[in-house]
Parts: structure tokens; C-alpha cells; sequence
């Protein structure tokens, strides 16, 4: 804990105004494109949804952006992964510490309720100029212009989406256009690489959106069932005849709730870190043809008796799906192998920091005082309320980053008491079979054991003191 609070405190003093305007930048750019897609929606609600996106795409930019620039201050993670000083490489850095953040952000975005605070603004916004939209097609009635009247209305969908054969086809097509450009990006110009990004949220959002709906329909149909009204009413039986069964049974729903958002918040934001910054520590390969038994082996088979070509394109269509999730295991792996203490004390920090987040929102507007509503509240509400967190998340970037780097270093001590072990061993050994006298030492630096073992773990390196940059390595650690 102690060396998290000194790396957090070191970037934080180095980097805090950098991360202060990354972070209004986000704020701001959320809110245009938010007012701007749903007056679109307003008018047609597939039109707006298309613009949405960009509004969850602003956010990742800037926290990718937040991310990297704490990356020269991460001594730990630059003893294996020095930075390069290309700007091309660093452009083509950051574009795949993008497109590789996109998924995993979006889960988090999902599952902690901003892409549902970014839904209730979109629509109050839609519901806003809808509003305007039938005042003046009511003017316009009144005044007679019934051609008038009928190009002010929308569409009549108030911004809302539907599983329709329109989204199903903005999926496909999005996500076949973004495979296409993975395929052929270095033949492609340089700013097409923004416009993959925007595919590649566009399908992710989109298919969250259709799912988020189909899961509505099959828990609305589930929860209209007589045997849900059976298993509601057996529960209330068999409590209300045993109080203290109640209480348990209320106790351990109110434990997994607390303790689901103390714990795996903090872990969601370090894995969305190491997906940032990259695996640096690659699994070992498993190897995969004793994976199934006998049947396994049967499916291997008929998948090798395909044709080439076939099996070239299933194969691309399947590294593509896979590598979207890769990076979210490895950083689950680096985890692991840091311990649980690491990680706790990690997430007892970041549960500190949400006190103070807490005690903020609790003071600041206490320490405004009473002000009239019309004339003080509702003018500076937002700004008022904007100061919590213009203080806390730099400090939360801070200490993510330097829970990252803090596992990092774990793993170095590890991989350097293993090589300083087996070196020994070698030692030993040789020292044994040798005539005395002629002992042979195996050469074995510190670099190796805490730089090469570390970052390759089961990959051979080009070179001692490098990292790999090769497919198992993700941007923003080459």
C-alpha cells in the first residue's frame, strides 16, 4: 500500500494539470455530442443512436489519454517496456490502446450505470426539443400549413430503440466494415484509423443495446409467470414463520450488494488499466491438442480437412473475436499472479477514495450554504457539483496507475528471487559435478531474471532486455 500511495502521490504532483483537462475535455465533449444526438434523435431515433457513441467514445479518449500520460512516470512498467520516442509509433500506440479499450470500457461503462446516465440525458434532450417539435407542429395547424405541420414532426419514436432488422444490419455491417479495416490498415490512410474506433464502439454499443433489450423482454416474460408468484410466495412463507431466517437471508442480499461494488469496481478499473497499458505479463502458451480427448481430436480433424482459404478466413474471423477479450484475461492473469494482499490493500485505497468522494459531495454544497433556488441553484447546480469530481479523478487515475505499476514490481521481485534461485541451483549442481577447482558459473543478470522472464514468461526473446512487441504484446507497453 505504502508503495501504490508513493507512485500515486509521484504522478499525481507530475501530472495533475495534464489529467485535470483531459478530464473537462471529456466532460465537455460528452455533453456536446449529447445535446447535439438528441436533437437529431428527436427527428429520427436511428439517427441519434448512431451519434451516441461518439459521447462513450469521448470518455475512453480522454481516459486512454489520462492513462498514458501518467506512463513515463511508471518506473516499473518502463524498466520492461521502455518508451519509444517515435511519434508515428506513439500515434499508432494509442490508436490501438483505444480499440482495444473498447469493449472491456464499454462492460464497465454499462455495468456501473453511465451508459445508463448517458441514455436519461440523451432522452431528456430528445424529450426536450420533441416537446418544441409539437408546439410549433401545433401552430402550424392552427395556422392552416398543413405541409408545414407534417415536415416539423418526427418520427414518433422519441429517441427510443427497438430490435428491428435496421439495428441487427447496423451490427453486421458495422462490424464487417472495422474487420475489413483491420485487415487492410497499412494500405489504408492514416485517418481512417479514428473511423474504425467509431465503428468498433458502434457495434459494441449497439449490440449492448439489443441484448440490454432482448434480456428485458425474457426478464419481463420470466417475472409474468405463475411459478415466480409461487417461489415469491413460498419465500415470504418460510420467512415470515422464521424471523431470523429473514434476517439472513436480507443480510447476505445486502453483503453481496456492498461487497460486489467495494471489490470488483476497484478490480474493473485495474484491468481496464492493464488493458491500457498492455500485458506485460504474457501467459504461458497451453498447448491445445490434448484440450476435448477423443472428441477434441475428432473436431481438430474435420477443421484441418477444410480447405485453406476456409479455414484462413475462419480463422482471422476468430482471432478477431478472441482478441477482443485476450487483453481482459491477461490483465486478470497479472492480477492473480500479484497476490491477494497487493490487490487488497489496492482495493482498500481506492475504497478510501470513495469515502473522500463521498465526504466531498456531502460538504461542498454545505459549505455553499442556503441559496434561493431560481436564482442561485438551477443557474450553477452543475458547476457546483463539478467540483467533487475535478478533484477526485485525477487522483483516481493516480492511484490505478500506481496499482498497476506497484503489480508490475511484484512480479519483477518474483521472476528476480526465481532466476537468483535457479542460478544458485545451476550453481550448485555444477559445483558437484565439476573437479574441484573448475567451476563453471552460468552467466545470469538481474536483467534476465526480472526483465525477460517477467515479460516473455514462456516466449523467447529477441533480445535480454526487451520486451516482446510482437502479437502477445498490446499497446502502450511496446
Amino acid at each position: 500500500m505504502i508503495a501504490v500511495l508513493q507512485v500515486a502521490g509521484r504522478l499525481l504532483w507530475r501530472h495533475w494539470p495534464a489529467l485535470l483537462a483531459w478530464y473537462l475535455g471529456a466532460i465537455l465533449a460528452r455533453y456536446a455530442i449529447i445535446e447535439f444526438a438528441g436533437f437529431v434523435g428527436a427527428y429520427n431515433a436511428v439517427a441519434g443512436s448512431l451519434l451516441l457513441p461518439l459521447a462513450i467514445l469521448a470518455r475512453l479518449i480522454a481516459l486512454v489519454a489520462m492513462f498514458l500520460v501518467l506512463r513515463d512516470g511508471m518506473r516499473q512498467l518502463t524498466a520492461i517496456a521502455p518508451l519509444t520516442t517515435d511519434p508515428a509509433t506513439r500515434r499508432r500506440e494509442f490508436l490501438d490502446a483505444l480499440m482495444t479499450g473498447i469493449l472491456p470500457f464499454f462492460a464497465f461503462y454499462a455495468a456501473w450505470g453511465y451508459l445508463r446516465e448517458d441514455a436519461v440525458a440523451y432522452t431528456a434532450r430528445v424529450l426536450e426539443v420533441d416537446a418544441e417539435l409539437g408546439w410549433q407542429q401545433l401552430a402550424a395547424e392552427l395556422a392552416g400549413e398543413e405541409g408545414a405541420a407534417t415536415q416539423i414532426a418526427g418520427d414518433g419514436q422519441v429517441g427510443e430503440l427497438a430490435i428491428t432488422p435496421i439495428t441487427i444490419a447496423i451490427v453486421v455491417i458495422a462490424f464487417a466494415l472495422r474487420w475489413l479495416w483491420r485487415r487492410h490498415r497499412e494500405r489504408l490512410p492514416r485517418w481512417t484509423g479514428g473511423f474504425a474506433a467509431y465503428l468498433e464502439a458502434l457495434w459494441v454499443y449497439y449490440t449492448v443495446t439489443v441484448i440490454g433489450l432482448a434480456l428485458g423482454m425474457v426478464t419481463s416474460w420470466v417475472g409474468s409467470r405463475q411459478a415466480m408468484v409461487w417461489l415469491a410466495d413460498f419465500r415470504e412463507a418460510i420467512t415470515a414463520g422464521f424471523a431470523p431466517l429473514a434476517w439472513i437471508w436480507e443480510g447476505v442480499e445486502w453483503f453481496l450488494g456492498e461487497a460486489g461494488g467495494i471489490i470488483l469496481l476497484p478490480v474493473a478499473w485495474l484491468t481496464i488499466s492493464g488493458v491500457v497499458y498492455g500485458q506485460a505479463v504474457a501467459p504461458r502458451a497451453v498447448a491445445t491438442e490434448n484440450l476435448g480427448g477423443e472428441v477434441g481430436r475428432r473436431i481438430r480433424s474435420r477443421y484441418r480437412s477444410l480447405p485453406q482459404r476456409l479455414r484462413a478466413r475462419l480463422a482471422d474471423i476468430w482471432s478477431d473475436l478472441v482478441g477482443r477479450f485476450t487483453p481482459i484475461g491477461r490483465a486478470f492473469v497479472l492480477m492473480w499472479r500479484a497476490g491477494p494482499v497487493l490487490i487488497g490493500g489496492f482495493v482498500l485505497l481506492y475504497t478510501l477514495l470513495l469515502g473522500l468522494q463521498g465526504l466531498l459531495e456531502w460538504a461542498i454544497p454545505r459549505a455553499v450554504g442556503p441559496q434561493d433556488l431560481a436564482d442561485f441553484w438551477i443557474v450553477n447546480d452543475q458547476l457546483i457539483f463539478l467540483i467533487a469530481p475535478l478533484l477526485i479523478e485525477p487522483i483516481r487515475i493516480a492511484l490505478v496507475a500506481g496499482g498497476y505499476d506497484a503489480v508490475i514490481g511484484k512480479l519483477r521481485t518474483r521472476e528476480a528471487e526465481a532466476a537468483e534461485i535457479e542460478a544458485k541451483t545451476q550453481t550448485d549442481a555444477a559445483a558437484s559435478a565439476s573437479p574441484e577447482g573448475s567451476v563453471t558459473v552460468p552467466s545470469v543478470g538481474p536483467a534476465q531474471g526480472a526483465t525477460t522472464a517477467l515479460t516473455n514468461s514462456g516466449y523467447d526473446p529477441a533480445e535480454p532486455n526487451s520486451t516482446a512487441n510482437g502479437p502477445d504484446a498490446s499497446s502502450g507497453t511496446k
